[in-house]
Parts: structure tokens; sequence; C-alpha cells
């Protein structure tokens, strides 16, 4: 029989421990402890409402907390900074939008985190269309009669947004540019002051998501005038779209889906995309998203990313064309 030396056993022992360490991690348990998803926008706009709605069904998946941390300012920065420096183990998240992932690079030069290599694309959640909304006080019942009235008074008619550079403030740029409309912007620190702001009556309109408004336009404390989509949406089916209303071409709309750091390993990627999907395609969940004017979409990474790029080229070209800056 033939022995094994003492130096060519300890090398094959090695061996067989390192061939078993990927497999060893590929079913090591995820999550073991709670989770914390980053929503860098204040509480009650679209993005954080969106994000609580995952959150609770991924908890329930994981037997896991999963826990909502609002980190709001500098147009969604504030918030995914922490996240592009968090560990890059899946146990912090970010919940981006349009904003804060296709917007911002083409708004801020000189942000603290590099866009394009700080995150790692999970799996979008939903699209979630905007409205154009109307203060009740404002005797505007159409686009077409806020268009007549702001070309009336120039930059006295106001429309609030989630900040500067925002979808909000995209899609309202986008109506006074079709529109010839000239209005005064006023920037909010995320899409819920925005909104409370134009319930409370301090600015005359807004562009808000279905998501966050709906129930506001269904209480009468705001008038729907036309939503962004292409399409009407099941949550608002009396309400035109901005091409029905007379703006041929018109279409804007936001996003939101999960992102984590770079360096995330690829099966926690995989694991988390996953059971999104899953959660997203839960009966409960898609009609509380849809009740509420979003449209579901829990594709993966690849599908995400796509979103992500082509959103980036189509915003920067309109972003340049009207001037627009954070200033």
């Amino acid at each position: 029989m033939k022995t094994v030396s003492p130096i060519r056993r300890v090398l094959l022992v090695a061996l067989a421990s390192l061939a078993a360490v990927p497999s060893a991690y590929a079913q090591s348990p995820f999550p073991t402890r709670s989770v914390t998803i980053v929503v860098p926008f204040p509480p009650g706009g679209g993005t954080d409402v969106g994000a609580r709605i995952v959150a609770q069904k991924l908890s329930e998946k994981w037997g896991q907390p999963v826990v909502i941390e609002n980190k709001g300012g500098a147009a969604g920065q504030i918030g995914s900074e922490l996240v592009s420096k968090a560990k890059p183990d899946g146990y912090t998240l970010l919940m981006g939008n349009v904003g804060t992932q296709s917007v911002n690079p083409s708004l801020y030069p000189n942000m603290t985190y590099n866009p394009d290599t700080a995150f790692v694309p999970v799996s979008m959640v939903a699209w979630l269309p905007l409205v154009m909304l109307a203060h009740p006080s404002m005797p505007a019942k159409t686009p077409k009669e806020v268009a007549a009235s702001a070309r009336a008074k120039p930059g006295t008619l106001s429309y609030s947004s989630s900040g500067a550079g925002g979808s909000m403030h995209l899609a309202g740029a986008l109506f006074e540019s079709m529109a010839e409309a000239p209005m005064l912007h006023v920037p909010y620190k995320g899409g819920g002051p925005a909104l409370q702001d134009l319930i409370a009556g301090h600015v005359n309109y807004s562009f808000a998501t279905i998501l966050e408004a709906s129930g506001f336009v269904q209480a009468g404390k705001v008038r729907a005038l036309a939503v962004t989509s292409a399409k009407r949406s099941p949550a608002l089916p009396d309400v035109p779209t901005l091409v029905e209303a007379g703006y041929p071409g018109y279409e804007a709309s936001s996003w939101i889906g999960l992102l984590a750091p770079a360096g995330t390993p690829a099966v926690v990627v995989e694991k988390v995309a996953a059971d999104v999907r899953e959660a997203v395609a839960r009966p409960d969940v898609r009609d509380r998203f849809i009740a509420q004017g979003a449209t579901p979409d829990a594709e993966g990474p690849s599908h995400f990313k796509a979103v992500i790029d082509g959103d980036r080229v189509r915003w920067a070209k309109i972003i340049r064309e009207k001037n627009i800056t954070t200033k």
C-alpha cells in the first residue's frame, strides 16, 4: 500500500478546505440579523411608501427585522453616500429612485461618491407615474387652464417639488416648456413636504407620485388635473393623461428600486433580488401598489441597470436643454 508523506497529506487537507469555502459561503443563510433599507428622503414620499411595503414582506420572508432608515437631504445624496460607504454584505441597502440614480449625476458634478461605481443594482420595485395637482382654491380645472393663467401672470403661479432636479421638478419643467407656461418652482427636501405644503395652500400646484397623492385626491384635499404616464392610472381612472389634456408626447415617470454597496457578493444580490421578486408578485402587494397608482416591476439586476442607464441619458438631455441647475 502506497503511503502519503506528511507534507503531502497537509497539502491535500489544505486544498480540500479551500475548495469547500465557496460552497459553504454560498450555502450560508442570509440574513441572520436585521437588514436596514436606507430611504434617502424624509418619510411620506413615494420612495418611502414603496420601501415600507417591500420591507414588511421581506421581514416576513426572512424572519428578521427589515428596518427603514430615512436619511433625507441633498436630493438624496446624504442617504446614498451612507449606503455607498456601508459594508458590502447585504445588510445595508438603498431604496433609490430615478432622481438619485439617473438625474443627480447630471446635476451634481462634485458628488461625494461615484454614482457609476458606488452601487450594484439589485432589483426594480415599481414605476411611479406622477399626477399634476392643484390646491382646491385654484380656479383652473385643466392643464390648459393652468397654462393660460401662467401666461397671463408669468412667474406668479407656483408648483412644489421634492427638490431641484428631482422627478417632480423635471415633470413640472417639462410642462412649463411644452405649455409655454412660466411658473415659479418651489423645491422641498422630499416629496412628502412638497405635497403637505400644497395641501396647506402654501403653493398652487405640484407634480407628485400617484402613490403618495392618491389618498389626498380621494379625500378632496387636492385636485388631480392629469397624470404624467402614457396611459391612465387604475388608481385615478377618471383623470386624463397630459397627452389627452392636449400635450402630445408628454411623459414623465419616476421609479424605485433596491441597490447595494459595490462589492456585495453576487450570491447575496441574487438572493435579495429573488425575494423582492417573490414579494412584489404576491397578489396583496401588487394590489396595494396598483391601487395607489404604482406599476409593480421587480425584475432583477440587469433589467434595473438598463433602466438606470436609459433614464440617465434621457434626463441628462432634458437637463442640458432646459439649463436646469440646483442653484
